[in-house]
């Protein structure tokens, strides 16, 4: 399904007036809503800008949405799930971000959406105060319950969308939400 429109968000922004059934829910519709409009924007943007840096930090678009598909594996299945994880790194070559010469935006974006249906998949079977198993992604410290592993993605799609709203801006690329 296409939920985006020239660049554009066509998932509502989740209204803190819109019910909801729990707090699950409206934690999953702001994620969903952050992911989606990154995926927008990351979209919208011309060949030629995806693998160029805009800032002196020299992250990329492709780099940045890698990085958020490698943020909720990290934080859902090889933190609160304990399982598991070949590379939780994998988005990493030395201290910087990376994306190979061969991996595409439609193999990202499709990585990213899919890892965040297993998220909300994840979420819709858990209760919010479960807490996840302990290992390694806890570097020995007592794993958190879910509700805190959702807020840490939700403050980090918010930043780092805002950090792709002015690449995007400086792209030519969409504006705004």
């Amino acid at each position: 399904m296409d939920r985006t429109h020239n660049g554009r968000v066509t998932l509502p922004f989740p209204a803190p007036t819109v019910p909801a059934a729990d707090r699950a829910e409206v934690l999953l519709r702001y994620l969903d809503y952050f992911r989606e409009n990154l995926l927008a924007k990351v979209s919208a943007l011309p060949e030629e800008e995806l693998r160029r840096s805009r800032l002196p930090s020299g992250w990329t678009p492709l780099e940045l949405l890698k990085h958020l598909r490698y943020v909720e594996l990290r934080w859902i299945e090889w933190g609160f799930q304990g399982r598991t994880v070949a590379e939780p790194w994998g988005d990493r070559r030395g201290d910087r971000w990376y994306v190979a010469p061969e991996e595409t935006r439609d193999d990202l974006v499709a990585a990213l959406r899919a890892q965040g249906g297993h998220t909300s998949a994840v979420v819709t079977a858990s209760d919010l105060d479960a807490v996840g198993r302990p290992g390694p992604r806890w570097e020995g410290a007592d794993p958190p319950p879910l509700e805190r592993v959702l807020l840490h993605l939700l403050q980090e799609y918010a930043r780092h969308l805002g950090h792709l709203d002015v690449v995007a801006e400086l792209a030519g690329g969409p504006v705004g939400e």
